[in-house]
């Protein structure tokens, strides 16, 4: 470890202030927007620094939201704040950008590019939610209808997937969880336990924590078991398996140099040092992916934060892993080589805590600062984004050591693990096919002729739903028929 003297402390990033902010309004129109959610973030971020920072800001990041829609929101953000940052950044889709802001931010300042930098996100899903659903005009700014709707999931898809209704999050994740498990020697009840066990100690940190939508813990079978209240989402996954994106929250991170913060006055120990981390990506088409039991980008990343921790993920003593659905921190905790035993987050999930969409490692990233004031030592932030699409990695510490590196991409690394991604059939008729990752009746499938298709399961067919839906014994692999149904899409039968 380098002596921190070594570094010109100008140039020694440091995060210094966290904010958050949960909206519980008793009336619709009382809730408030999502500037006001940032706004107020930012300033409790402020407050917690105990010194006046927001001022100075020169660099603001903005994560994208979707429950509201403003034209430029970085900027009327800026104005509210009465600042002018020279970088003023409102970004795209993604759960793992909250993370790469951060470590971004703390790159400017290592380079002595800004000395104060904020990042921020917010979110007020429940109360816009509510306000449509009762025909109630919310007293915000007004949306921007002539603002283009940020591209998601469809928009990146191949047109039978969209067909078949496999371009959401939760109809491409249950490919993962089916994949990952087959490979990983589970049946689908074994997957499941995991999964429950799992997710239980996601709600048990949101039980402890002040900012959280839902503050309780919950059993493995309460997760596991499908009830009135628990109903059946997508197979594998019960509601409380998926994130929980009906919520009002706002969170905000400020940082700064080391010279700044100790001149400001702010205490030691409220002081968090970014020491690196990396970023890289899939395909945004999932469909051209060589599989679907593990993620070369996924590996790559977490594999250069353990690289920081002396190629060990023990030596983390505090971590979140992204948990929009139980299949991620799953691939995630066996490529740390953390066991089942694993705690998983300081935060609660998306789940428990609440999923304010793309912001929710904003949130994170609060949590982990606080644990890492009250003594933990080297704490994992890790986001991820799209369907196991990108992923960031955020390694903190109580202290400081070598400079920032600015180069952090493993993209190069993670292309070099890809094997040959199948060619996607359309023309499958009459074909057999080997099914594997069902949900909602649909199955990839790899052709005899080594192509790769989706195949869709008809109601009626009781007896293929039957033979996937098996918690005693894993589809993947399994023999078919593929026909083509009259509407043009390829239909596949067990047998």
């Amino acid at each position: 470890m380098t002596d921190k003297t070594n570094i010109p402390e100008d140039r020694i990033p440091v995060i210094v202030g966290i904010g958050e902010i949960i909206d519980r309004p008793k009336e619709i129109t009382d809730g408030l927007e999502p500037l006001d959610l940032l706004e107020q973030a930012l300033r409790r971020a402020e407050q917690d620094a105990g010194a006046k920072l927001l001022g100075e800001v020169q660099s603001l990041d903005v994560v994208n939201f979707l429950s509201w829609r403003y034209r430029d929101p970085e900027k009327l953000l800026a104005q509210r704040l009465g600042i002018a940052p020279a970088h003023c950044y409102y970004g795209p889709v993604g759960g793992e950008s909250p993370i790469r802001y951060l470590h971004e931010a703390a790159k400017r300042i290592a380079r002595g590019e800004c000395t104060v930098a904020a990042v921020c996100g917010a979110e007020a899903q429940s109360t816009a939610t509510k306000a449509e659903r009762a025909g109630v005009t919310l007293p915000w700014t007004p949306f921007a209808h002539d603002v283009e709707e940020p591209k998601r999931g469809a928009a990146f898809q191949k047109p039978l997937a969209v067909k078949l209704g496999v371009f959401r999050p939760v109809t491409v994740y249950p490919f993962y969880e089916s994949a990952s498990s087959a490979h990983w020697g589970q049946t689908p009840r074994e997957a499941m336990a995991e999964s429950g066990t799992l997710w239980s100690r996601y709600s048990e940190a949101a039980a402890q924590n002040p900012n959280a939508w839902l503050k309780r813990r919950y059993a493995p079978d309460e997760i596991t078991t499908p009830t009135t209240d628990n109903r059946l989402i997508a197979w594998p996954y019960n509601k409380l398996m998926v994130a929980n994106p009906s919520v009002n929250m706002g969170g905000a991170l400020l940082l700064t140099s080391l010279a700044r913060a100790r001149a400001a006055g702010i205490a030691e120990d409220k002081l968090v040092y970014p020491l690196g981390g990396a970023s890289a990506e899939e395909p945004r088409d999932y469909l051209l992916r060589d599989q679907f039991h593990e993620s070369h980008p996924q590996n790559a990343v977490l594999k250069a934060a353990m690289d920081l921790a002396g190629g060990d993920g023990k030596k983390f003593d505090a971590i979140e892993l992204y948990s929009c659905f139980p299949c991620v921190p799953k691939m995630a905790r066996r490529t740390l080589g953390l066991g089942a035993d694993v705690q998983p987050t300081v935060t609660g999930g998306l789940t428990f805590f609440g999923a304010p969409l793309n912001t929710y490692m904003t949130h994170a990233a609060c949590a982990m600062v606080r644990r890492v004031r009250n003594g933990a030592k080297l704490g994992l932030l890790y986001g991820q984004g799209g369907f196991v699409t990108k992923h960031h990695a955020l390694v903190v510490s109580k202290t400081p050591r070598e400079a920032l590196a600015q180069e952090t991409s493993v993209q190069a690394e993670a292309d070099r693990n890809k094997r040959a991604v199948p060619e996607f059939a359309t023309d499958v008729s009459g074909r057999r096919g080997r099914g594997g990752e069902v949900e909602h009746g649909v199955v990839m499938l790899r052709t005899e002729d080594d192509r790769r298709t989706l195949g869709r399961i008809a109601a009626s067919d009781t007896a293929t739903l039957a033979h996937l839906l098996n918690m005693d014994r894993t589809p993947v692999g399994s023999l078919g028929e593929i026909t083509m149904a009259t509407d043009g899409v390829p239909e596949w039968r067990v047998g």
